[in-house]
């Protein structure tokens, strides 16, 4: 085993912006071993025969995957071919997915050598000295599982103790292939909290980097204008100083491009966060809040600790300053929540106004509290990735698939920040939002009985379709709701029939000047205040949004070299003609 062998750590994305923490992590940990480790990053929109055939190019004699929920299976798919292609290649598998189940796994998948359960650095470093000096044998090796080679039976080694997390070397020497892709890193490992539906709750012994370390890493982006860095810390802001610390760092290095991602847990914000939250530069923060239900009964029965209004308020607080993205979470199929417990939470967290409400559905992992509780919960959900919940006690098939349904029209109209303030006007037409989104998913289901995807443009026609079924007479300003949409985010050539263009011979030389300029630019005639009443839905100021815009002749010019930092809309502004 002293032989210089090739060892590939190979990552299967779920999008080609993303990457992966864990391979740059390992490949860095094992640097000084001297081995020829090389990197491999796919993603699951690939086919498997490209993987396989690019794998087999690099002809190595080791491979290690990287699995996680989503890309297990097809990871699967890939070390079945490779087998057969590189008969005498050995594959380690690791990873969450396989650290709570590695038996089952390598049952099902007997071309494997072994796998790394649990964190992965020593370990990995262990096997790369195994390969390529010879200085130790498998069993000898703590954190693993393999095959023997003789019998075929598995061998379970001891555990391997969890690092010093400041001892892990840094990842990132080189940004050029990031260029393009968000930067995950992670100043923490583990979480204080014990949510049975999550992973994180096993690892109860929480690390924390060293924040000088921390900061001088986070410097090598900014300076370096890396557009995204994602923290991938389960409560970011679970300890106080930790977090005060990089964020005020943050907010002093700023260079005005940069944006930080957090998960955190924003009940426990208090005043001295959320002040110097104010002042950060809008879209150099971002947030997401996993809230998951509103009913105390589930929130218990799931073993999570939330103050629900502390969290409602600090939402609103943070809403006002207007300088933070926020991502709420819910899950349906958690304990105790019906059809109309769901309903209020959803309701509950929509109030909130977060600029992203994302209805996720149950998973049941292998290895977290919720599988332990499935039989007593009546969680009755998928055999295989991503275990997703079919049905509970509480809630049926027939309505999760309903809900799944809500989920692709929240998505759309909601969450793609494309239909604002149209969608903002037509919520006050219904009891509430839930009821809104659950007719909205009938009809855009009815138009699309066989899964089709609609363009973009077709949807504004939908929802058009759709609002006019809730009046005996429509309200002239909704056509132009949709149009002032619509040229908030692009500059389109192909309009909608309905779209009533009018352009002034004036106009037409406004034009021509700020193309000369170089600049991208729209110019509409509307007949209703649709600006200010924008402006009322940014400020969500419900009594403005419920009156509706005003009637008033104006041109507005949509400056599309300005963007909103957070919802990425184009610059606005009222124009003149008299006054070219």
């Amino acid at each position: 085993m002293s032989e210089n062998k090739k060892i590939l750590l190979t990552a299967i994305n779920a999008k080609y912006i993303h990457s992966n923490l864990a391979v740059y992590s390992l490949k860095k940990y094992a640097e000084d071993t001297g081995a020829d480790i090389e990197i491999a990053e796919y993603t699951i929109n690939q086919y498997v025969t490209d993987i396989v055939q690019s794998i087999y190019l690099k002809k190595p004699q080791v491979i290690a995957f990287s699995c996680y929920i989503w890309n297990r299976d097809y990871m699967g798919r890939v070390i079945e071919d490779i087998a057969k292609v590189l008969p005498d290649t050995d594959i380690w598998v690791g990873g969450p997915e396989v650290s709570y189940n590695a038996v089952a796994f390598m049952e099902e998948y007997p071309e494997i050598t072994g796998i790394m359960i649990g964190e992965g650095e020593n370990i990995f470093k262990n096997l790369v000295n195994y390969y390529t000096q010879g200085t130790s044998l498998l069993s000898e090796i703590k954190g693993i599982i393999y095959r023997n080679r003789e019998n075929g039976t598995l061998i379970s080694n001891p555990l391997e103790p969890l690092l010093d997390l400041s001892s892990i070397p840094f990842p990132y020497d080189d940004l050029k292939p990031f260029r393009n892709k968000i930067i995950y890193y992670e100043s923490s490992r583990g979480c204080p909290f014990s949510c049975s539906y999550c992973l994180s709750s096993i690892d109860k012994k929480l690390r924390f980097r060293n924040t000088a370390l921390v900061k001088q890493e986070l410097k090598f982006f900014i300076d370096n204008n890396i557009s995204q860095v994602k923290f991938v810390d389960r409560t970011f802001n679970c300890k106080k100083s930790h977090a005060m610390e990089i964020w005020k760092f943050i907010l002093e290095q700023d260079n005005g491009i940069t944006n930080f991602h957090f998960e955190i847990s924003a009940d426990l914000l208090d005043e001295e966060e959320l002040e110097l939250l104010s002042r950060m530069r809008p879209g150099l923060v971002q947030f997401e809040i996993g809230v998951q239900s509103t009913n105390p009964v589930t929130i218990a029965g799931i073993d999570r600790t939330m103050n629900i209004e502390r969290l409602k308020s600090v939402v609103g607080r943070i809403n006002s300053f207007g300088n933070i993205h926020q991502h709420l979470d819910l899950i349906a199929g958690l304990p105790y929540e019906d059809w109309d417990s769901f309903k209020k939470s959803f309701n509950d967290v929509y109030a909130m106004k977060p600029e992203q409400l994302q209805l996720g559905f149950l998973k049941v992992l292998s290895g977290a509290g919720m599988e332990q509780r499935a039989d007593s919960y009546g969680l009755v959900y998928s055999s295989h990735p991503p275990y997703e919940v079919l049905y509970t006690k509480w809630l049926t098939y027939d309505e999760i698939l309903k809900l799944k349904k809500m989920e692709h029209v929240v998505e759309i109209y909601y969450n793609s920040r494309q239909f604002t303030n149209t969608i903002s006007y037509l919520e006050n037409i219904f009891e509430s939002p839930f009821e809104m989104y659950e007719q909205l998913a009938r009809h855009y289901s009815a138009a699309a009985p066989n899964g089709e995807k609609h363009s973009r443009i077709a949807r504004y026609d939908l929802l058009l379709e759709f609002i006019e079924k809730q009046y005996e007479e429509l309200p002239p300003f909704y056509s132009e709701l949709l149009k002032y949409d619509v040229y908030l985010r692009e500059n389109i050539k192909t309009r909608p029939v309905y779209f009533q263009s009018e352009t002034p011979p004036v106009l037409k030389n406004i034009y021509r000047r700020y193309k000369e300029q170089g600049k991208n630019v729209h110019i509409e005639k509307f007949h209703y205040d649709i600006r200010k009443y924008s402006e009322a839905v940014k400020k969500k100021d419900e009594a403005l949004i419920k009156k509706g815009p005003a009637e008033r002749e104006n041109y507005v010019l949509f400056d599309y070299g300005i963007r909103d930092k957070i919802n990425y809309e184009a610059g606005v502004r009222e124009i003149f003609p008299e006054d070219f």
